[in-house]
């Protein structure tokens, strides 16, 4: 089959691989007909997150099941169309049983454990997520192998095109997470930081919970005029942290934002200052972003992190953290525990998740797309990639 490989820095490339085959009863096939690049395969891609040997990558997917396990029992039939939560999940130990797949304790042996260090003992598997996450290729590729498949997929109505299911995977959920994390309920005035895909979905997800006002901040133009489109909301371009922090408290009595919601992560765009103090300090990426969460949040507040972050930060200001008495959350998302309620909004109307798609490309120019979704080229937005 054709897939699209990660051989080292910046260099993907569509290979042809062996097939999956089922080697566990619980596993299905998956035909792949939709798959996209996400924010967090550009951590891969750049070198941010480490891995040593060529991977497919991919963990937004969905397709046609072609074959099922044994173990699948009723769940799952030759036939089935599915979108596939992007963790590796169980459904049987103690955490997938808490509404926590991200945490599972089955699918990563071979670096699972309680610590969550940099390299050692990390968390549940993701598909095409590196050797750190369970070391199982992804969806950004003509066939998948899917563990789990009686716990994971969910089928999908015909009345639903690819487009309009895809984000359930992971970004959806993902934006959902944030908001639910920061405790919504209605009335209040959220901030989220990165006009991504993530950061719309959040958006999204923020007026579902009935939030009464929802700006997201940016540094592109581009992206924050495709946030108001999509997502309704108002808008900040990032020119500095001081300026971000004071236009968010001008909106809210000097108070700040209720919940901020940080959907950028470890690798925002940065000037020589940052890189200098991040080579000084001997840290990859900056916390900036989460830094900033944390002085446009009010005192009582909440902040929660949906971006990555795969290392360890100096001088992170706890004694702001102490003194405003701010509760932060954040992690991998429990997409399972949502995927189908978001569903049904999808099904209802209540939500339109493919309006944030700005490219369509055959898998055979996944690279190409890499290179634009990286770069910000052609008002990149979100890659969809057709096998």
């Amino acid at each position: 089959m054709k897939a699209l490989v990660f051989h080292g820095i910046k260099d993907v490339r569509v290979d042809t691989v062996d097939d999956p085959e089922i080697v566990d009863s619980r596993d299905a096939i998956i035909r792949v007909t939709s798959t996209a690049i996400c924010g967090s395969d550009l951590h891969i891609y750049n070198g941010g997150i480490p891995q040593p040997r060529p991977m497919v990558l991919g963990h937004e997917f969905m397709g046609i099941v072609e074959e099922v396990g044994k173990g699948v029992g009723n769940k799952l039939k030759v036939g089935d169309r599915v979108v596939v939560p992007f963790p590796v999940a169980c459904g049987t130990c103690f955490f997938c049983n808490h509404e926590l797949p991200g945490h599972c304790e089955n699918s990563n042996p071979d670096h699972y454990g309680p610590e969550g260090g940099v390299l050692t003992e990390k968390g549940g598997a993701l598909f095409g997520y590196t050797d750190l996450y369970g070391g199982y290729n992804g969806g950004q590729a003509e066939y998948v192998r899917v563990p789990y498949a009686d716990y994971g997929p969910r089928v999908i109505p015909d009345s639903l095109t690819d487009e309009q299911a895809l984000f359930l995977t992971d970004i959806f959920p993902t934006g959902y997470s944030g908001i639910d994390w920061g405790e919504v309920k209605g009335g209040e005035f959220v901030a989220i930081f990165g006009a991504g895909p993530v950061g719309i979905m959040a958006a999204k997800s923020a007026w579902l919970r009935g939030a009464a006002r929802v700006v997201i901040v940016d540094p592109l133009e581009y992206r924050l005029e495709k946030a108001r489109a999509s997502a309704n909301c108002e808008t900040i371009k990032w020119e500095d942290r001081k300026q971000v922090i004071e236009e968010i408290r001008a909106m809210s009595q000097g108070r700040g934002a209720d919940v901020c919601v940080e959907a950028v992560g470890f690798e925002p765009m940065r000037d020589l200052i940052d890189r200098v103090k991040a080579v000084v300090n001997f840290e990859k990426g900056s916390v900036k972003v989460l830094e900033t969460c944390m002085s446009a949040v009010r005192r009582g507040g909440i902040v929660s992190v949906l971006g990555v972050y795969g290392a360890y930060f100096d001088n992170f200001p706890v004694g702001q953290f102490f003194d405003k008495g701010i509760k932060l959350v954040g992690g991998q998302a429990p997409a399972h525990k949502h995927i189908d309620k978001l569903l049904q909004y999808v099904v209802e109307g209540k939500v339109k998740l493919d309006d944030i798609i700005s490219h369509k490309l055959p898998l055979s120019e996944a690279a190409h797309g890499y290179d634009i979704f990286r770069n910000k080229k052609d008002n990149c937005t979100k890659v969809v990639l057709k096998p």
